[in-house]
């Protein structure tokens, strides 16, 4: 499985501090977005050829890393 820690930067003098991929000024954002669009991984890197198909997982799998945190709830 690929470790997306390897791939998934974070610059506060790029981006404004957003995650990117690999120290390209490309968001994780904008990945995610191109995939909710319907993009498949073979039409976002013909959109962004700096992106390998490795990179669009590790942005999925960075945002699931992001969205499974504990829930706290008030009774």
């Amino acid at each position: 499985m690929n470790d997306w820690r390897k791939r998934i930067t974070f610059n506060p003098e790029q981006c404004g501090g957003r995650p990117c991929v690999r120290g390209l000024r490309i968001r994780v954002v904008d990945v995610l977005d191109l995939l909710a669009a319907g993009l498949s991984y073979d039409e976002i890197i013909e959109e962004l050829p700096d992106l390998e198909k490795e990179d669009i997982v590790a942005v999925l799998q960075y945002a699931s890393r992001k969205l499974d945190h504990p829930v706290i709830a008030a009774c």
